[in-house]
């Protein structure tokens, strides 16, 4: 049986997320793949890094999204002068209680904003690490536990814009996906200028889940069933990203720098949210193709979109199953 011939029935909570992303759409209008994308991303367990100029929407879509899904959601704008206690929290003494007491930062909520995150210096953006791979922060020589879900959305202003520290390989690899919102077109332009700051509008928006929610639908999503015929497509990708054709011979693929395995675990678990949200009970390779550029672009060369071109290619050099 091929991967079209399977059986394309749908999952429980497809409608419902369909729902979310009309009611995104509302608030970050005309942007309606990276909408998907977003939600995506937040259904495989991931994180999300959004690279552009500033203005076009990257803040309102992270706190809209935390809108819809009823999660506790806190902003965190990164300055040169950002200090890591500042993101994590710190222990101030108590005189009553003659010890010390834990502050939290805002780390410890499920949607946090880490606005322009590449102003801060490399020491405040290490802070993260810890919290985005292991979904935990160690300090004062203990390890505290981070809400589950735990959802970082990070925003970057282009490189090459004055004050910008390009985030090291290490932090990048933390990021499930890497996205672009760009500039509307001219008809959702209009609709913009002509109905006001959506911002205003989110506060008005009613949520359509809930925590215990989402992580249902994040367990339904590690659930969609992945073909053996799929996982050569997705092995012939990560080879040829390493300078290999699919059949192994040698080929220059063009990237700085190869897929690891764990970027492979991190493409099927985009590809199995994005099939989800597709109401499919299994990932089709349209479903890797989708994700694919987001995936894999910024781990293959230093910006988004030089990153994405990369992946787009590699996309053409590798036959489907």
């Amino acid at each position: 049986m091929t991967l079209r011939s399977a059986s394309q029935a749908g999952t429980p909570a497809a409608a419902r997320l369909n729902q979310v992303l009309a009611q995104l759409g509302r608030i970050v209008v005309g942007k309606d793949e990276p909408l998907r994308l977003a939600l995506t991303c937040l259904l495989a367990r991931g994180h999300l890094l959004i690279e552009d100029i500033p203005g076009v929407g990257k803040s309102t879509l992270s706190h809209a999204l935390a809108a819809t899904l009823g999660l506790n959601y806190a902003r965190v704008q990164f300055t040169s002068d950002l200090l890591p206690a500042d993101v994590l929290g710190l222990s101030i003494y108590d005189e009553r209680s003659l010890s010390f007491r834990f502050h939290p930062g805002p780390i410890f909520n499920s949607v946090v904003l880490a606005d322009e995150i590449n102003r801060a210096p490399p020491k405040t953006q290490s802070a993260l690490l810890e919290a985005m791979e292991e979904r935990q922060v160690s300090q004062d020589g203990q390890t505290r536990r981070l809400p589950d879900p735990f959802f970082v959305i990070a925003t970057q202003n282009p490189v090459e814009q004055i004050g910008a520290y390009p985030l090291p390989e290490s932090q990048l690899d933390r990021f499930l996906m890497a996205i672009e919102l760009g500039y509307p077109d001219s008809a959702a332009e209009r609709d913009l200028l002509s109905g006001g700051d959506r911002r205003a509008r989110i506060g008005e928006m009613t949520p359509l889940a809930d925590p215990a929610t989402l992580a249902d639908w994040q367990r339904e999503a590690a659930d969609i069933h992945v073909a053996p015929a799929l996982l050569d497509y997705v092995q012939a990708l990560l080879a040829a990203s390493r300078g290999h054709t699919a059949n192994g011979s040698n080929g220059d693929a063009g990237a700085r720098r190869g897929l690891s395995p764990r970027a492979g675990l991190m493409l099927l678990a985009g590809a199995r949210a994005y099939a989800m949200i597709a109401s499919r009970a299994m990932v089709l390779p349209e479903d890797v193709q989708a994700v694919f550029p987001s995936v894999a672009g910024h781990r293959l060369a230093g910006g988004t979109r030089a990153g994405a071109v990369l992946a787009q290619t590699l996309l053409r050099a590798v036959p489907l199953p």
